[in-house]
């Protein structure tokens, strides 16, 4: 059983290796498994793949309409200005 426990067990540099590979390709089945193991029980994975998720739909959304972007920086800048001074 300790064997059978060891080979499923991922270590947290593996699992962020296959959190990040998850991004790009779709993981094998055994993969897959192991990832929803380890991450079921390492809150800093889950925590990891979270951020990753939003990370890449930041850059994907950023590349895709780098000018909203800019707008949004302008906008806060505005905002920013318009707020009362101390």
């Amino acid at each position: 059983m300790k064997k059978l426990m060891h080979i499923l067990m991922l270590s947290c540099k593996k699992a962020s290796e296959l959190i990040d590979k998850k991004l790009l390709v779709k993981l094998s089945v055994k993969e897959n498994m192991m990832l929803q193991i380890h991450t079921g029980m390492c809150d800093a994975c889950k925590s990891y793949q979270k951020q990753s998720k939003t990370i890449d739909k930041l850059l994907e959304n950023y590349f895709a309409n780098p000018q909203a972007t800019i707008q949004n920086i302008e906008l806060k800048e505005r905002i920013i200005e318009d707020l009362p001074k101390e």
